[in-house]
């Protein structure tokens, strides 16, 4: 198959899978196990790869997420034992005495916890220091958990511009600069990101009290007294180990950020403390363990599946000639508004591209067609950079995206259909202000 045919056999695969997914056809792991097996199929009988080649790119993908997924499945196993513990009880009482029925505050307050949680530039890390902690409130209050994930991934996205974040350190490795001078560059656009992730809380809030959240006439003492009564009633609950409990999670959360070892090798460390200090005894153990296998087995199973297709497109170099042939489509009198096009189109081609074929992939060839036209390389990659980073967690291609919605509760299907022109809309006006900022120039 020519490179044509083969990006034509990528767009293919993806479309089918996304709409697979947003009709829920069947659940995402088949989707990308299926729809990525056909595809495999073609590449064999065309004779464009051996089975042993296809076979080689499978192994690579999976060998890619499968940290990801191990992550999951013991980051889900340690939250089950805090929550089944009682410490989020005590927790999301103090968050209830503070804003109440307020539901613009807990959104708010969402907002500014996930760009704390973001300073490490890691996605999984920051979904599972947000979401644990507020899903229960929002659950209380009624509130939507798209919305918390609406939340989340806008100040994620522009936390995730900083020097040390995955994109930003792709874009200036294409364009042959030191991170930290890239950033300064786009400096003006974070801060206007920044004050939009605010608004979106804000927006949000008011949307979802209209909707009637936190409008309960249970007052917070009432709330306060019945989580004790659950708790008494609960015969897992520990609430003389809270303090044990916060600190344990206090200690892995930190942990996270700055020790130089896997993530998942933390949580291990962590639910095998959590579990023998509040459930002695192999009997107990294996309940709590069996009790939370259910949503563990079936994220990492679509995280692993995820690997199977990224694989088979990314390996094969089948993104790269999807990205040829978008720019192929350019018109010549447009190659002066090549910053600006992307910028638009980013957000949909974050749902097709992965992280290392959009920077890695796209950009080089976007940047080349821009040189015959006289556009500062350094544009181009700004407009891109910017406006996909605010789609990267809404993004089927992306690991930790699995991650945000398995710890919420929130389908794949679901979580895009909510955030999609929202973040597309945010997207535009990070794009508009840098070309009002003089950032980005045609």
């Amino acid at each position: 198959m020519n490179e044509t045919m083969l990006a034509l056999l990528g767009f293919a695969t993806i479309i089918l899978i996304i709409i697979l997914l947003l009709k829920n056809v069947t659940v995402p792991s088949l989707a990308f196990i299926g729809v990525s097996t056909v595809t495999a199929a073609i590449l064999v009988a065309t004779k464009t790869f051996t089975v042993k080649e296809m076979g080689d790119f499978i192994k690579s993908g999976v060998s890619g997420v499968h940290s990801t997924a191990a992550l999951f499945i013991f980051s889900v196993l340690f939250f089950g034992i805090m929550t089944d513990a009682g410490m989020f009880d005590k927790i999301i009482n103090a968050l209830m005495k503070r804003v109440g029925h307020n539901v613009v505050g807990v959104a708010m307050m969402t907002c500014i916890i996930a760009m704390i949680g973001h300073l490490d530039g890691g996605g999984a890390s920051t979904f599972l220091i947000t979401i644990p902690a507020m899903l229960p409130v929002y659950k209380r209050l009624k509130m939507r958990p798209t919305t918390l994930l609406l939340i989340c991934v806008t100040a994620m996205g522009v936390m995730n511009l900083l020097p040390w974040g995955g994109p930003t350190m792709r874009t200036a490795t294409v364009l042959e600069i030191a991170p930290n001078e890239l950033w300064k560059q786009i400096l003006p656009m974070q801060a206007v990101g920044i004050v939009i992730a605010l608004v979106t809380a804000f927006t949000w809030g008011m949307i979802e009290k209209k909707r009637g959240a936190g409008s309960s006439s249970e007052t917070v003492e009432d709330m306060d007294v019945a989580t004790k009564e659950e708790t008494a009633d609960n015969e897992l609950a520990r609430p003389g180990l809270f303090v044990f409990n916060t600190i344990l999670t206090l200690v892995v959360i930190i942990c996270l950020v700055i020790l130089p070892v896997p993530s998942y090798y933390i949580f291990m460390i962590g639910c095998a403390v959590a579990l023998f200090v509040n459930y002695p005894g192999a009997k107990l153990q294996n309940k709590i363990i069996k009790s939370h296998s259910g949503p563990a087995l079936m994220m990492a199973s679509t995280i692993l599946a995820a690997g199977v297709f990224l694989g088979v497109l990314e390996d094969s170099e089948i993104m790269t000639h999807m990205a040829n042939v978008l720019a192929s489509f350019i018109p010549q009198s447009m190659g002066r508004f090549l910053p600006l096009i992307i910028g638009v189109l980013s957000v949909p081609l974050t749902l097709m591209f992965c992280t290392d074929s959009y920077f890695f992939g796209l950009l080089p060839v976007l940047i080349s067609i821009g040189n015959k036209f006289g556009v500062n390389p350094a544009h181009t990659a700004i407009a891109m950079v910017v406006c996909r980073n605010c789609a990267t967690f809404i993004s089927p291609v992306v690991p930790a995206t699995f991650l945000g919605v398995g710890l919420a509760g929130v389908e794949i299907k679901d979580h895009i259909k909510a955030c999609f022109f929202w973040i597309w809309g945010v997207s535009i006006v990070c794009l508009i202000s840098g070309l009002i900022f003089g950032v980005i120039k045609f």
